[in-house]
């Protein structure tokens, strides 16, 4: 049976117009529904919301509101889908796939305001919270009862909860304890049209359609999260952190897959190459050795009996798959050095470089090698310097690629060596993205990664709880001719197509 169009929402066909909209009746009729000082419209006042962590485009929104209130949420949603305003909603802004940059002629729902924990039960291990607030703010909550909330994403400090379930984060320790899917229980949210949605529940399990794993990872086109419940997991009796140094990151990578084959679980495994490293070492010092091509480090917790026993097996593997220095951490201190060395690689590239861009690819472990010896090659044919820092334990890419934005031409040089290591992942038989999203960073890349069928069904998912396409529109689905045109493109050999925003 061949599959046509006619079901398939307008939106879903080409990029909706939406320039024709009244602005000052769109601000009159919000104004209506919020109290004074929840929503602004003065150009001064709307910039700072002009983009996410990804910087490279931006777009001034309409307006921005900022409600306190469920019932606010709900106003204005009901409002925007009766004129047909379209929707983007964010929470801290550190996204890096443009999920949050704002519609030039939308609204942005900013959740800033739905800051509190609302409840937390140290007896069933769970925290009632709003979007709002910082995922690390759980953990600090959750600690008198010797608790946290397990993803932990770089950004942990500032990032929100509503972000991490838009994203479906992870974090360092994401291999052992999972991504934020694996964390929660329920989600409360309004549709477009101003709807409250309950999904998943506070047990385990919930009646019907596994609705909540839809949801996680929606990138905000299904509903604005208003609460979520989350899971929280016993701190463990003692951690401890093996750093491993390797003379050739292909013997690195391969000693990754070797851990896994061997049937050991780390609480966390992570890759950094050398230049990555040095530019960690200077910031941090984080006593990372600085003569190494690629440093990995694999993180035991639990009691003592059973982190001892893990430290044995895993340097084991490590010496056997040619690991040079073994050293594990010798107090909790160094353990947390080890740490704060690789969660600061962000940071630390930006101390190097005028800008960098950061991708997030996944990729099968037994070819983490193959990728970095991909990557060296890209860095001589676009002149440019890459950072690799891995979450090698499930294969999620994070190359860091320098560049200045002030100079000519070196912007689209990393958006296209960017391209290349995404759609390199698809063909090493991974993903174009492990927690950051596709935003509209990797719109064009979804062509590559999925065929015309299941974009359609894409589609029809998000018609069903967003009919007229208004929540985060042209992001993460690429339309049908969007497809076309990046088709065509490639054939021709010409620039990849982005959404029409101005530049950095």
């Amino acid at each position: 049976m061949m599959e046509t169009t006619e079901d398939l929402p307008a939106f879903a066909l080409t990029e909706v117009d939406y320039s024709g909209l009244d602005r000052a009746r769109v601000v009159q009729a919000l104004a209506k529904v919020l109290p004074v000082g929840a929503l602004l419209f003065d150009s001064e006042d709307v910039r700072p919301y002009e983009c996410d962590g990804l910087a490279s485009y931006r777009a001034v929104p309409l307006a921005v509101a900022l409600p306190s209130t469920e019932e606010e949420v709900v106003a204005i949603l009901r409002t925007c889908s009766e004129l047909g305003v379209p929707v983007v909603a964010r929470g801290a802004g550190t996204g890096l796939s443009g999920g949050a940059q704002p519609h030039p002629h939308g609204l942005l729902l900013s959740m800033a305001r739905f800051n509190r924990i609302l409840h937390l039960d140290a007896h069933a291990r769970t925290a009632v919270v709003q979007p709002g607030v910082r995922n690390l703010s759980i953990s600090e909550a959750a600690a008198p009862h010797n608790l946290y909330y397990a993803p932990d994403p770089s950004s942990q400090l500032a990032c929100t909860i509503g972000g991490n379930v838009a994203e479906n984060a992870g974090g360092v320790h994401c291999l052992k304890y999972g991504l934020t899917v694996h964390n929660l229980l329920r989600v409360r949210a309004v549709t477009m049209e101003g709807e409250i949605i309950e999904l998943g529940g506070h047990a385990l399990d919930a009646p019907g359609y596994d609705l909540l794993a839809l949801f996680t990872g929606s990138e905000g086109m299904l509903g604005v999260v208003t609460e979520v419940t989350v899971k929280l997991t016993p701190k463990p009796q003692i951690a401890r952190c093996v750093l491993a140094t390797f003379d050739d990151v292909t013997k690195a990578g391969e000693a990754v897959a070797a851990v896994i084959a061997a049937g050991i679980i780390p609480a966390g495994l992570e890759m950094m190459d050398q230049p990555a490293t040095a530019a960690v070492e200077e910031f941090v010092r984080a006593g990372y050795p600085l003569d190494a091509k690629a440093i990995l480090l694999s993180e035991a917790d639990g009691t003592p009996e059973e982190v001892a026993e893990e430290i044995a097996r895993v340097s084991e593997v490590l010496q056997a798959s040619g690991a040079g220095e073994i050293r594990v951490s010798r107090d909790e201190a160094e353990r947390l050095r080890f740490w704060a060395g690789r969660k600061a690689a962000f940071p630390a590239a930006g101390r190097i470089s005028p800008d960098y861009y950061c991708m997030d690819g996944t990729i099968p472990r037994k070819r983490l090698g193959e990728m970095l010896e991909a990557i060296q090659g890209m860095e001589g044919r676009y002149g440019l310097r890459c950072l690799n820092v891995f979450h090698a334990g499930d294969g999620n890419l994070h190359p860091l690629i320098l560049f200045d934005a002030n100079q000519p031409g070196e912007l689209e040089r990393a958006e296209a060596f960017g391209t290349e290591i995404l759609e390199l992942s698809v063909a090493f038989g991974g993903t174009i993205t492990g927690e950051h999203g596709v935003g509209i960073e990797k719109v064009g890349q979804m062509c590559v990664q999925f065929g015309e069928r299941e974009r359609k069904q894409f589609f029809r998912v998000k018609s069903a709880f967003d009919p007229d396409g208004l929540l985060n529109p042209g992001k993460a689905i690429p339309t049908l001719n969007r497809c076309a045109e990046y088709g065509r493109m490639h054939v021709q050999g010409g620039a990849l197509p982005h959404p029409e925003l101005p530049r950095f």
